[in-house]
């Protein structure tokens, strides 16, 4: 199966529903509409978890087995979430198997489309400059795997809880206690490194 290049008469405006709809009927062109659709943010979300070496597979794999699980898709659910659960649990896998976890700083880096990150009024000028972007990155490194997957998912790919908790597969109220720990975790650890040490001017 071709997931790009194959063209055909898929009109702009159809929309997600439409497009898994005739795609679960066989018509390929409809799926390679939502590959194309949904190929930019699939890949941030497997560069962002996985880091950019595992990226491509991850994203290849995703959207295989998402083909293949058009039957159980719901049609009254949002295709993005459920697409990019699927994304997300690939990009985990391959990080599991690598045994490796990239720097955030060096996935932001391969993913020059992610803009500022306003994670909170008071850390929203901690991503004014390169060195503070850096401080930033490196905070949420050190935040426990779950904290950073649901700063992930909420602000650096911009998605709303209700669709992280789907993304993630958590409960509303849990992506939203956890998505606050760890503000107040990246609070706390940007607050500490911008802190003068004692004899600093």
């Amino acid at each position: 199966m071709h997931l790009a290049g194959e063209s055909g008469p898929t009109a702009p405006s159809s929309t997600d529903g439409a497009l898994v709809e005739r795609a679960r009927r066989g018509e390929h062109d409809a799926y390679a509409e939502l590959v194309r659709r949904y190929s930019t943010i699939a890949h941030r979300t497997a560069v962002l978890i996985a880091g950019p070496a595992d990226a491509e597979d991850a994203v290849q794999e995703a959207f295989i087995s998402a083909f293949y699980a058009l039957a159980r898709f719901r049609q009254e659910a949002s295709f993005k979430p459920w697409l990019l659960a699927i994304v997300a649990n690939a990009a985990r896998n391959k990080l599991r198997s690598s045994g490796r976890q990239p720097r955030l700083r060096d996935r932001l880096a391969v993913d020059r489309a992610i803009g500022p990150v306003h994670v909170a009024p008071s850390a929203e000028s901690a991503v004014v400059d390169a060195d503070q972007r850096r401080s930033l990155a490196d905070a949420i490194d050190q935040l426990p795997a779950k904290a950073r997957l649901v700063v992930t998912c909420r602000y650096l790919l911009e998605l709303s809880e209700a669709e992280t908790a789907q993304v993630l597969g958590w409960p509303a109220g849990t992506v939203k206690s956890r998505l606050s720990r760890a503000l107040d975790g990246l609070r706390l650890a940007l607050s500490v490194s911008s802190t003068p040490e004692v004899g600093e001017p």
